[in-house]
């Protein structure tokens, strides 16, 4: 990508992660970011940057701008959201077409507590605990006062806390884990399953209306064992693959080469503690078939 006119010079590609990183852990979608992006390169390259002396802060400032006059308008869609929501997922691994800055502030488990906070705490919380920003560049982006952004900066941070707490399996446990999840899943092995799930895993489906997908979280291992096989016998799944999403191992299922659903989990002593389950089409389709 190359810029013109007054931005001619002006090395996007190296300031490009950190804009879409912005707009990604604020927005929680991938096509929503990309779209702020490519109007932070628009806005870019018809300003005037000859006295900006920050560009990378500039940009990302501008992102953040308009990532939360983004998330404000559509904060009634994600209200009326049917079921469960989970963030879209964004391929982190080799084969990614995006760069993002790396952190656990792009994890599922970080994002989903994320959508819980206010526009103006997201944006607190990014662009200080991420980006560095000092509070009165934040004020200056949320239209408020630097007390006032710091205030929301550590309300967020205090909803946060418990995910940047709890111990992260490390990969090749989680990949361990989705394979053993998978196979017990398709042999029908209710035992197998159970002793894989924490007595008190809780299971997150998404489908946003759009496919079937439970519509509360399913609590206990037992009940989660059971609707695991069910859907393996309903969509008879029959391809699978581990991606990278969000910095994490996920477990890819396939149907005539269709992306059906995408699973990612939180795993505690061994045992997955939370189980989420991406089934809308809309969400997958950054992803990819087969």
């Amino acid at each position: 990508m190359e810029l013109t006119g007054t931005a001619a010079e002006v090395d996007w590609e190296s300031h490009r992660p950190a804009v879409f990183g912005a707009a990604y852990r604020i927005l929680g979608t991938v096509t929503e970011a990309e779209d702020v992006t490519q109007e932070v390169w628009l806005r870019a390259a018809a300003a005037d940057l000859s006295e900006v002396r920050d560009l990378r802060a500039w940009l990302v400032t501008l992102a953040a701008r308009t990532s939360y006059n983004v998330l404000r308008s559509a904060r009634v869609r994600r209200e009326s959201y049917v079921g469960p929501w989970l963030p879209e997922p964004l391929l982190t691994g080799p084969d990614a077409a995006a760069r993002v800055l790396l952190d656990e502030s792009v994890s599922t488990a970080m994002l989903v507590v994320m959508e819980t906070l206010t526009p103006a705490e997201r944006v607190a919380l990014v662009l200080h605990d991420v980006f560095g920003f000092p509070f009165d560049r934040i004020a200056e982006v949320l239209g408020n006062t630097p007390a006032a952004s710091r205030k929301l900066a550590s309300r967020a941070r205090a909803r946060v806390a418990e995910v940047r707490e709890r111990p992260r399996a490390s990969r090749a446990e989680t990949e361990r884990v989705l394979r053993a999840f998978k196979a017990a899943a398709e042999a029908g092995d209710m035992a197998a399953l159970v002793g894989l799930l924490h007595p008190e895993a809780v299971y997150v489906g998404d489908g946003g209306g759009r496919a079937v997908a439970a519509r509360r979280p399913v609590r206990g291992a037992e009940a989660i064992a059971l609707l695991a096989i069910r859907l393996v016998e309903i969509r008879r799944p029959d391809a699978f693959r581990i991606v990278e999403v969000n910095g994490q191992p996920a477990l890819a299922t396939y149907h005539g080469g269709e992306l059906v659903w995408l699973d990612t989990v939180e795993i505690a002593d061994g045992r997955v503690t939370t189980f989420r389950r991406l089934v809308n089409p809309e969400k997958l389709a950054p992803i990819g078939h087969i």
